[in-house]
């Protein structure tokens, strides 16, 4: 794992340290995550750029081997310090999965892999892509929840924020199965190899 500081994690550790929070999954999201996910059955799952680890949370509530990974230590400190103490509790790791050694991830392949709001940000998509794709088990999911750009309010400042078409494109291209779901602002994608 590397120890200095990424180029992502220069820009998002004060973020984080500065208490900016993220928007959380809904229940109308975790209805899906859970369709298409199923039950953990003690299987092994991935979050990238778990940041506060809701998600994370998640997988391990569905009975997943959960490993939460985030280039911003305060995140990783807050994911962590979140922790229920009771049933399965995800694995925290500062690690940033677009530059780091990926063999310092606890297993050597997940059955599933989710990147939550995470995707937009990513400089190098198509080599992000072809590490996940190497991670992921034959049969696995890649589950990532991006927000659409163009879907707010013309008035929003935000409006340009989110992934573009080409983008998207990007993102499912080369998955046998592509499911995908909208929510408001939101595209969640469910993916296999």
């Amino acid at each position: 794992m590397t120890t200095a500081p990424t180029t992502a994690a220069t820009y998002w550790e004060p973020l984080w340290s500065q208490g900016r929070r993220y928007r959380q999954p809904d229940d109308a999201e975790h209805r899906l995550l859970d369709q298409h996910l199923g039950a953990g059955h003690n299987r092994t799952a991935l979050d990238i750029g778990c940041g506060d680890g809701s998600l994370a949370r998640r997988l391990a509530d569905l009975g997943y081997r959960t490993t939460g990974i985030d280039c911003s230590p305060t995140a990783i400190a807050l994911a962590a310090a979140q922790n229920p103490g009771r049933g399965r509790v995800p694995a925290w790791q500062r690690l940033d999965f677009t530059t780091d050694d990926l063999t310092a991830l606890p297993e050597p392949a997940y059955a599933v892999i989710t990147c939550r709001l995470v995707y937009r940000w990513i400089d190098d998509k198509a080599a992000f892509l072809h590490r996940v794709h190497r991670l992921l088990v034959p049969g696995g999911v890649f589950w990532v929840v991006a927000e659409i750009a163009g879907r707010r309010k013309s008035t929003d400042p935000l409006q340009s924020l989110g992934i573009t078409p080409a983008d998207a494109e990007l993102l499912t291209a080369g998955w046998s199965v592509v499911r995908t779901h909208d929510l408001d602002v939101l595209r969640c994608y469910a993916l296999r190899p």
